[in-house]
């Protein structure tokens, strides 16, 4: 991920947790919360896009309406040497993987993992783990209940950025 050098005020900070909690919120509805012309919300939303500070706008949708109820996390052995990455961008190419991530310690990868039941992650691991040359072990946690599940980000009030 590159490093971006970007000055955000506390209405950026104000924007970005309204359409973090709700990315279909209009701009005359975010424009009427902090009492601003809904065209300056416009500019300032479409300079934070520019900027990269807003990478994109997703819906959350009910991993049981699609039937994909069983998450897994799978620490990942490789013969990737340090800084290689092949492997990781393989599993990034797996549809069911959600997250990679390129960890410290004994195991090169963390990888996130939906799939329908145990069924599929069995088909998962042998069909395509299985078949990715470089992995040389996994071990696998299957969650037995999710407390909490967030993609949010904390996002500083007026009062936190002042100390900067």
């Amino acid at each position: 991920m590159k490093e971006i050098d970007i000055n955000l005020d506390h209405i950026d900070y104000q924007i970005l947790r309204i359409l973090q909690n709700n990315a279909r919120t209009n701009n005359a509805d975010i424009a009427r919360d902090l009492r601003m012309a809904p065209s300056a919300i416009l500019e300032r939303v479409k300079k934070l896009e520019q900027k990269e500070v807003i990478l994109q706008y997703n819906a959350k949708i009910n991993v049981q309406a699609l039937e994909q109820t069983l998450l897994s996390f799978i620490f990942i052995k490789t013969s990737d040497i340090i800084g290689e990455q092949r492997i990781g961008h393989l599993l990034a190419d797996i549809p069911e993987v959600q997250e990679v991530h390129d960890i410290a310690g004994d195991d090169g990868y963390l990888i996130k993992v939906r799939t329908r039941d145990a069924a599929g992650l069995v088909d998962l691991m042998r069909n395509t783990l299985g078949k990715i040359e470089g992995i040389l072990s996994t071990r696998t946690t299957i969650v037995l209940e999710t407390v909490k599940e967030e993609q949010k980000l904390v996002i500083p009030t007026k009062d936190q950025n002042a100390s900067k």
